[in-house]
């Protein structure tokens, strides 16, 4: 078993994935003595899987795991269920969260005792770089909504870099039933509201949450439709909610 797992879910980043992994590599040879990077293929139409298996051959730490084009959600439960670490962090390919930032939200675990820690774009100390003010506008309406239905008190349920026990991830992604291995094959990127689902089922269980202020840098990508992706994603809390009302999250 590895200390770490990190798990990165990729669709096509070949313009930025050997970078990161350099960063990722670099960082975690000098903070852990063990661990695994998953890269989680998401049926990439690029040269992604190319490059990142001529990686992996010079760095043994490095592990591909090809998927069907799901979306970002199923990805990263193929990450969760295969990770082997007693802690797994999620970290988004485009790094926009710098790698580093794991050192702090792994203090929140070790020095005081949650199971989840979770990179936040809100509250005092975290910095927005060069974020689009329409791309806020979105993001924090939609937090509004996501606190009304869902998830009271957390003001930023959507950054990709996450951070949990092992028992925490794997009892909690077990769970799930919006994004998971039965998730239909897409024709286009979708990001989802996964992280939702997730952290509210982490509430159900019992498990204690903390998030962290993190200096984050807007990263430019085609795979988001701001109307599109906005009204799927707003049907995904939904969703969450729904189903706990049909008593489906009963624990």
């Amino acid at each position: 078993m590895y200390e770490f797992s990190i798990i990165i879910p990729a669709y096509n980043e070949s313009d930025k994935i050997i970078p990161s992994l350099t960063q990722v590599v670099t960082f975690m040879r000098n903070f852990s003595d063990s661990f695994e990077i998953l890269v989680v293929d998401d049926g990439s139409s690029d040269n992604t899987v190319e490059l990142v298996e001529g990686y992996a051959r010079d760095n043994k730490e490095i592990r591909l795991i090809k998927n069907a084009h799901k979306g970002k959600g199923p990805t990263v439960w193929t990450g969760m269920m295969e990770a082997k670490g007693r802690y797994i962090y999620m970290a988004d390919a485009d790094l926009s969260t710098p790698i580093s930032e794991l050192e702090t939200l792994f203090k929140w675990i070790t020095e005081h005792g949650f199971d989840i820690v979770i990179a936040s774009r809100e509250g005092i100390g975290s910095k927005r770089v060069n974020e689009p003010y329409y791309r806020h506008l979105m993001g924090r309406v939609f937090n509004a909504m996501v606190q009304i239905i869902a998830l009271k008190g957390i003001k930023d349920s959507q950054c990709g870099f996450k951070l949990f026990t092992k028992k925490a991830a794997k009892e909690i992604f077990k769970r799930t039933q919006i994004y998971g291995k039965d998730s239909k094959e897409l024709k286009k990127g979708y990001m989802g509201a996964f992280d939702v689902e997730v952290l509210f089922l982490a509430r159900k269980l019992g498990f204690k949450i903390k998030e962290v202020s993190v200096t984050w840098t807007y990263v430019q990508t085609s795979r988001l439709n701001p109307l599109s992706d906005s009204i799927k994603m707003v049907m995904d809390v939904v969703k969450v909610r729904i189903n706990d009302l049909k008593g489906i999250y009963k624990i």
